[in-house]
């Protein structure tokens, strides 16, 4: 029995370290950012709702930081809008970025943890929980720092109005909705395989 935890945890930390190779390589190639014209999905929330559900609450939140760092590196010099909130202030530029991505992967974990379903609902239900909190809290966080920009200040002026909700939907656009259907599907199929083979 002793032995069986043993190799339970090493394998969870094996996982872990693959998971956080994978959103390195992501955060820094096209994988993680999917272009297809105007439309731009963000891939890398999978790995850290993956490690959310499977590994632990904890491995989500240090998932969700590796995630947020990449973003916060892109600032410089890699990401136009993202050189354009460090150049304004670097400070809330890493709040919108970091700390945002390690409270949803903490999040999606515990949420996961308190439906306790270990099937494809359950799955499928946190990694769309997952990919919602993410546009939430980057979205709460990017307005509430950067509510002045031309860029967001362009987008209220064409939609005539200051509410809030009505510039986050615009801003995030068809984007989110299809981001949000492509994190739940690959999250789901990938976390109920790799579940599936820790119980076994």
């Amino acid at each position: 029995m002793r032995k069986e935890k043993v190799d339970k945890k090493i394998l969870r930390i094996t996982e872990l370290g693959v998971l956080l190779a994978i959103i390195i390589i992501m955060g820094f190639t096209p994988i993680g950012y999917i272009k297809f014209g105007v439309v731009e999905i963000t891939l890398i929330t999978v790995p850290v709702i993956i490690g959310a559900m499977v590994v632990e609450p904890a491995a989500g939140a240090l998932l969700g930081f590796a995630f947020g760092m990449t973003s916060f590196i892109q600032c410089f010099g890699i990401s136009p809008f993202g050189s354009a909130m460090l150049e304004i202030n670097p400070f809330l530029a890493f709040l919108v970025t970091v700390p945002t991505r390690t409270l949803m992967g903490w999040l999606t974990g515990l949420f996961y943890k308190a439906i306790n379903r270990h099937d494809a609902i359950g799955f499928a239900v946190t990694g769309l929980v997952g990919s919602l909190l993410n546009t939430l809290f980057f979205m709460t966080m990017l307005l509430a720092c950067f509510w002045q920009i031309d860029y967001i200040q362009n987008i209220v002026a064409s939609l005539g109005t200051t509410n809030v909700f009505a510039v986050a939907v615009a801003f995030v656009g068809i984007n989110g909705l299809i981001e949000a259907i492509c994190c739940t599907i690959l999250a789901t199929v990938i976390s109920k395989a790799l579940y599936k083979w820790f119980e076994s």
